[in-house]
């Protein structure tokens, strides 16, 4: 489990790390804004889920919700821990 400075307290990838770190330096706004995403991750995981997008992979179930807002970000997380994977600008396919 990882605490970010923020004080949100969760499971993070180095990748989701990283991208935190360049949001919050180079776009406060957009950083704040996927903040209140994982709150709400980490705090109704099964909820958050069920709002969410999901692809099955080798690894298992990946969870895509999309920051509100902020189309087309989103917020990648997977059903174990849980754990926030990444954070990216998804272009809508087709």
């Amino acid at each position: 489990m990882n605490a970010g400075s923020d004080g949100i307290e969760g499971e993070y990838s180095a990748v989701a790390d990283e991208q935190f770190t360049e949001l919050e330096a180079t776009s406060p706004d957009l950083y704040n804004d996927v903040l209140t995403v994982c709150e709400a991750l980490f705090a109704d995981t099964t909820y958050a889920q069920s709002m969410s997008a999901a692809v099955q992979t080798d690894s298992g179930i990946v969870f895509r919700l999309a920051v509100p807002g902020r189309h087309p970000y989103k917020v990648s997380l997977t059903s174990t821990g849980p754990r926030i994977e990444a954070v990216s600008a998804t272009p809508e396919s087709g």
